[in-house]
C-alpha cells in the first residue's frame, strides 16, 4: 500500500512539476522534479515535458525555427550548402546522378537507397522506377573533375576510409581521414566521420575537437552537434553534452537520438545524491564528489532557461544532502554512467556512415546556449579569452543576421564552401548544348547521363526516341513527357556565367516574341477545310507539326492556321484561325489535339520555319449592311435556315447521328445575323456537314459579304435536293 501511495503520490508531483514547466516557471518546476525524484528515481520518459518546454526556450531565446517536416528541413537546409552538396550524405557531389524531377545526388547514395525511391529534396516518388539505371550525369562530372579535382579525391579517400572502418582497421581508416583532410580541409563531412573514429579509438580529445570542427564549418548540420555531444559525454563534461542534446532537439524535433539522451541526462541530474558520496569517489582536489560538482553546474546551466530562482533552489538542495543518511549502495549503482551509453551508441551506430536518420538541420547559426563561464573548467591565458571573446561577439552577431537576413552580397558564415573555382576554369563552352551549340538554356538531363536544352531534346525526340548522342532507347522517358530542369546545372550557369546567361535569355524572348505574333508567320498546318465555331479535331504525328502544337502551347497563344494544300503555292490562300482546347498525348510522341475554329485570314506571304509552313495573314471581318438589305438578310436567313433544317431532318439515321458525334447539334439561328464578324454560326456549321469538297467550301470562306453566302448556300441545298428527288 505504501508503495501505491507513493506511486500515486510521485505522479501528482509530476503533473505539477509539468504544469510549472509550460507556464514557463521553470524554477519552481525544478523543485517539484526533485521531490518527485527523491520518492523514486525518474524515469527518461517522464522527462518529455521538461525536455520539451527546455527546447522551446532555446529556440526562443536563440531565435531557432524548427523545420518540422521533411520537406522543410530539407528547404532550409539547402541555404546553407554548397552547390556542389549531396543533399543525402550532405558532403561533395560525387559521380553525380540527375533523377527525373531535375535533382542530383551521389551515385553511391542513390545504390544505397531502398526501392522504391523518393527524392530527398522534393520527395517525389511518382517518377522513379529504377534509380540504379540511371547514369552518371556527363557534363556535371566532367565539371567536377575539372574545377575541384582535390576534392574528388578526397571523397575517394571518404570512400575507402569508411571501408576499412567497416572492417575494423581504424588505425588505417584514421589515415585515409587524414590524408582527405588535408585536401579538403573545409569538409565538414570528412571531420565529423574523424570523430568517430577517434571516439572508437578512445582518442577523446581529438573526438571532440574534429566534431566542433565540423560544428564550426557547417553550423546548421544535426549530426555533427550529435557527434560533438558524444564526444563531450565521453569526457564527461555532462553539462556541455545536455546543452548540444537539446540543440539538436531544437533543430530537429522528431529526432530520437537526441531526445533519448537528453532525458537519461536529466533523469541523473534530478537522481538524488547522498551525503557519503564523495567518500565513496577518490578526489582529493576538491571535497565535494564530481557527481555534486555535476548538480551544481546543471543547475547553473538550467538556471539559463529558468531563471535565477532555480540557482538557489539547488543550493538548498545540496545543502540538504550533507545531512542525509549513508546510503547501502555506491554512486555507480545508484545512478548509470552516462558516458558509457554514450560510447554503446556511438559504437552501435555506423561511424563513417555519411547518411543516416539525423540529417535534419537548421537554417540558423548555433550560438552557445548558455553562459560559457558558467561550463568551462579549464582556464585560459590572456590571448585565449580576448579570441573567446571575439568570437562572442561574432555569433552575437551572426544570432542578430540570421533575424534579419543576410547582408547583401556577404557570404553566409559557416557555409560548406568545398573550393573556389579559378575564373580561369569557367569555360561557357563546358555549359553548351550539344544539338543547338549555344549555351543551355532549361538544361534537361534524360537517363543516360546527356544533357541537353529542353527544346533541343524534344525537337530531338519528335525524329527519334533515342539519344542525340549515344543512341540509348528513351521511349519510356518519352512516354512520360516530364522533362523537368537540372536544377544544379542552371544554378551554376547563372552563378558563374551570368552575362552569357542573360544574352541566351534575349535571344530566347526574341524568339518568344516572333512567334506570339499572331499576324507574321503565322504557322499553319496543311490540311483540310476549318470553320469558326466549327470544331475539328487532329491527328499529329509528323515531326514538324509536333514541333508547331508545342510552340503553340509553350508560348500560351494556343493558335494556329488551317489551310487547305496548293500543288502551287504549297497552301491556299484563304483558311481560318484554329484554337487548341486540349491535347493528348500518346507514349510514342503523336497527340490528339481538339481544335475549335476562330478566325478566317488571307494569305499575304507563305513562308516556312524548321520544317513546317508559315504564312503573314490578316483577317476577315463580314461588311455589315443596314436599311433595305439588311431586312433582305434577315429574310434570306429564315428562308434558308428552314431549308438547312429540312435537309438535316431528310437523312438517314445512322447519318445523323455520326454528324452529332462530331460536329455536334446544328447552332440556332441567329436573332441578329451580323452580330457576330464572322456571321451566323449555323451557316459554318452546315458547310462542314455538307458533301462537298474543299474547293467548294474555299470560296465561302473568302466572302465577306454574309447576303452572298447565304445565297451560296440556297442554291447549294436546293441541289442537294433536287438530286435527292431523282
Amino acid at each position: 500500500m505504501l508503495e501505491l501511495a507513493a506511486e500515486a503520490f510521485q505522479e501528482l508531483l509530476l503533473k505539477r512539476a509539468d504544469a510549472l514547466a509550460l507556464d514557463g516557471k521553470l524554477g519552481e518546476a525544478f523543485e517539484i522534479y526533485r521531490r518527485a525524484s527523491n520518492i523514486e528515481r525518474l524515469r527518461p520518459a517522464q522527462l518529455d515535458n521538461l525536455t520539451e518546454c527546455l527546447t522551446n526556450s532555446i529556440q526562443r531565446k536563440e531565435g531557432v525555427v524548427s523545420q518540422k517536416t521533411p520537406t522543410e528541413r530539407c528547404t532550409t537546409a539547402c541555404s546553407g550548402y554548397d552547390a556542389f552538396t549531396c543533399r543525402m550524405c550532405w558532403g561533395f557531389l560525387c559521380e553525380p546522378v540527375t533523377l527525373p524531377c531535375g535533382h542530383c545526388f551521389c551515385r553511391k547514395c542513390l545504390d544505397g537507397e531502398k526501392v522504391p525511391a523518393c527524392c530527398k529534396e522534393c520527395k517525389d516518388s511518382s517518377k522513379l522506377a529504377d534509380v540504379r539505371s540511371y547514369r552518371v550525369n556527363v557534363v556535371l562530372s566532367n565539371l567536377l573533375s575539372k574545377w575541384s579535382p582535390s576534392q574528388l579525391l578526397a571523397v575517394e579517400l571518404r570512400h575507402e576510409g569508411n571501408r576499412l572502418y567497416s572492417e575494423k582497421q581504424l588505425d588505417a581508416a584514421l589515415e585515409k581521414y587524414n590524408e582527405a583532410i588535408r585536401l579538403a580541409p573545409r569538409d565538414h563531412l570528412l571531420f565529423s566521420n574523424r570523430s568517430q573514429i577517434n571516439s572508437s579509438l578512445k582518442k577523446c580529445e581529438d573526438a571532440l575537437s574534429d566534431a566542433e570542427s565540423a560544428c564550426k564549418l557547417q553550423p546548421h548540420w544535426l549530426k555533427g552537434h550529435l557527434r560533438k555531444a558524444q564526444a563531450l559525454l565521453s569526457l564527461k563534461k555532462t553539462e556541455e553534452a545536455l546543452t548540444e542534446y537539446l540543440f539538436c532537439i531544437a533543430l530537429e524535433p522528431e529526432g530520437k537520438l537526441a531526445k533519448s539522451e537528453a532525458q537519461k541526462l536529466l533523469s541523473d541530474l534530478f537522481a538524488p545524491v547522498p551525503d557519503d558520496v564523495q567518500g565513496r569517489i577518490p578526489d582529493c582536489g576538491n571535497p565535494l564528489s564530481s557527481r555534486a560538482r555535476l548538480k551544481g553546474s546543471a543547475a547553473t546551466t538550467l538556471s539559463v532557461f529558468g531563471g535565477t530562482s532555480s540557482l538557489s533552489l539547488y543550493k538548498g538542495r545540496d545543502k540538504k544532502n550533507d545531512n542525509a543518511p549513508a546510503p547501502d549502495k555506491p554512486r555507480s549503482q545508484l545512478a548509470p554512467d552516462r558516458t558509457k551509453e554514450a560510447d554503446s551508441v556511438s559504437g552501435k551506430s555506423a561511424c563513417c556512415e555519411d547518411s543516416g536518420k539525423d540529417r535534419g538541420v537548421s537554417s540558423l547559426y548555433h550560438p552557445t546556449v548558455v553562459d560559457r563561464c558558467y561550463i568551462l573548467k579549464r582556464k585560459h591565458s590572456a590571448e585565449d579569452e580576448k579570441e573567446e571573446e571575439e568570437e562572442g561577439e561574432s555569433r552575437e552577431w551572426q544570432c542578430k543576421r540570421s533575424k534579419s537576413g543576410p547582408a547583401e552580397g556577404r557570404p553566409k558564415e559557416g557555409t560548406a564552401c568545398w573550393s573556389t573555382v579559378v575564373d580561369d576554369l569557367i569555360d561557357a563552352a563546358d555549359l553548351e548544348c550539344s544539338l543547338c551549340m549555344r549555351l543551355y538554356y532549361e538544361p534537361v538531363t534524360t537517363p543516360c547521363g546527356h544533357t541537353f536544352c529542353l527544346k533541343c531534346l524534344e525537337r530531338s525526340l519528335d525524329h527519334n526516341s533515342k539519344c542525340p548522342l549515344c543512341k540509348e532507347d528513351l521511349s519510356e522517358y518519352l512516354a512520360q513527357r516530364r522533362y523537368c530542369k537540372t536544377f544544379l546545372m542552371e544554378d551554376l550557369i547563372a552563378k558563374y556565367l551570368p552575362e552569357d546567361l542573360v544574352d541566351r535569355q534575349k535571344v530566347h524572348q526574341e524568339e518568344v516574341a516572333e512567334l506570339s505574333n499572331l499576324n507574321k508567320n503565322v504557322p499553319i498546318f496543311v490540311c483540310t477545310m476549318a470553320f469558326p465555331t466549327v470544331p475539328c479535331p487532329l491527328h499529329i504525328f509528323e515531326p514538324c507539326y509536333r514541333l508547331m502544337i508545342r510552340r503553340c502551347m509553350e508560348i500560351g497563344t494556343k493558335q494556329f492556321g488551317m489551310c487547305l494544300s496548293d500543288n502551287v503555292k504549297g497552301f491556299a490562300d484563304y483558311g481560318c484561325i484554329l484554337e487548341i482546347r486540349n491535347v493528348e498525348f500518346f507514349a510514342d510522341g503523336r497527340s490528339v489535339v481538339n481544335t475549335i475554329g476562330k478566325r478566317r485570314f488571307r494569305v499575304i506571304q507563305h513562308s516556312q520555319r524548321d520544317g513546317y509552313n508559315t504564312a503573314d495573314i490578316e483577317y476577315l471581318e463580314d461588311k455589315k449592311v443596314e436599311g433595305e438589305t439588311e431586312e433582305e438578310v434577315r429574310t434570306l436567313q429564315d428562308a434558308v435556315y428552314g431549308q438547312a433544317l429540312n435537309w438535316v431532318n431528310s437523312l438517314k439515321p445512322e447519318q445523323r447521328e455520326r454528324i452529332l458525334g462530331h460536329f455536334g447539334p446544328m447552332p440556332e439561328m441567329d436573332l441578329e445575323p451580323q452580330a457576330s464578324p464572322n456571321g451566323p454560326s449555323w451557316c459554318w456549321w452546315l458547310l462542314a456537314v455538307l458533301p462537298l469538297e474543299g474547293r467548294a467550301q474555299l470560296p465561302f470562306l473568302a466572302m465577306t459579304s454574309l447576303k452572298d453566302r447565304l445565297t451560296g448556300i440556297r442554291r447549294v441545298l436546293l441541289f442537294m435536293s433536287r438530286n435527292r428527288s431523282r
